[in-house]
């Protein structure tokens, strides 16, 4: 820990506090994950060293939060990782206007390309949610916590799959529509209620597999017709329900993968995805996003030089503070 400085304090999981901080050689800002271990004859923890492998199995991406080192600390060790402003959650929450159509897309198609990333590289994230999406002061977003990531094998006949992880993106997608999460609840039971209210109580004839579940039948819920998504994802285009629908079908084997909905007609429709540097610029703690602003009209060599001149009537008071 000798060569970084510590600037402050980012949050806390639940395996560790994450701390910003300087090298204090380079000069670089990183990320500094600390794990303590509660017993040395415990180990690391299982969470940890999944992040670790994860992270170290798959080559650098730019959707995908780097790795740059690990090193031991007294009884635990340290992960180091590329600083990253704020993350989704934040820019959803403290946004001063919803995200327009563009931004969501834009979101979203850095989202899939780093699920896709992944999935390609045989790792499955299991815990896709706006907090564990990071955002950099540029806009960039990249997919951060892989404490519960698994290697899978397509060669597998269990019934997880990278489809799985999908589902999760389309709940993602949801809340970036809605400007709030697509099934709110306080646990895990809340949370069911909330997804069989919306999409409907399950059955045979709409989930053939559903009876091949490990806890299928050990909890009942009264039957309850689909609400149409166009209600509950209001204002949105029908490219965008049509894709919605993709991502929360039932059966695994129908859901959309993030390869295939990256093309989707949703990405190909005006208004197009926004370029990163249209997003919000991100604030943690509890700040206003701040919109970018944008210049009133583009400037081009090919435009004569007296509709490119300034009136500087239009500026005087900004620049010698006239009222």
């Amino acid at each position: 820990m000798d060569q970084y400085s510590i600037l402050g304090r980012i949050g806390e999981g639940a395996h560790g506090i994450v701390f910003k901080a300087k090298h204090i050689e380079t000069g670089e800002t990183v990320a500094l994950k600390k794990v303590a271990l509660r017993k040395l004859e415990d180990g690391i923890p299982n969470q940890a060293l999944r992040e670790i492998k994860a992270l170290q199995e798959i080559e650098d991406n730019q959707y995908v939060v780097k790795l740059t080192d690990v090193f031991p600390h007294g009884t635990g060790f340290v992960l180091v990782f590329e600083y990253m402003l704020s993350d989704l959650s934040e820019v959803i929450r403290n946004s001063q206007r919803p995200l327009t159509e563009s931004q969501v897309k834009g979101y979203m198609m850095m989202l899939l390309k780093g699920v896709a990333f992944c999935h390609e590289n045989s790792i499955m994230h299991r815990d896709l949610k706006p907090a564990n999406l990071l955002i950099s002061s540029t806009g960039h977003l990249k997919i951060a916590d892989f404490g519960l990531a698994r290697l899978f094998s397509n060669e597998g006949e269990r019934l997880y799959s990278h489809q799985v992880a999908t589902r999760a993106v389309g709940c993602i997608f949801g809340e970036l529509l809605n400007n709030s999460p697509l099934f709110p609840g306080e646990n895990d039971i809340e949370q069911l209620c909330c997804v069989l209210r919306v999409l409907g109580t399950p059955n045979q004839k709409v989930w053939p597999e559903i009876t091949e579940l490990p806890d299928y039948n050990k909890i009942t819920f009264k039957e309850n017709p689909p609400i149409p998504l166009e209600e509950i994802v209001p204002d949105t285009s029908p490219q965008a329900v049509d894709l919605l629908k993709k991502f929360l079908v039932y059966p695994s084997k129908q859901r959309i993968s993030a390869r295939q909905a990256l093309l989707h007609p949703y990405f190909f429709t005006d208004p197009l995805p926004a370029h990163h540097s249209e997003l919000p610029i991100p604030q943690r703690g509890g700040k206003h996003s701040r919109q970018r602003l944008q210049p009133p009209f583009e400037f081009s060599v090919d435009r004569p030089l007296s509709e490119s001149l300034v009136d500087p009537s239009l500026i005087q008071r900004h620049a010698w503070g006239s009222s």
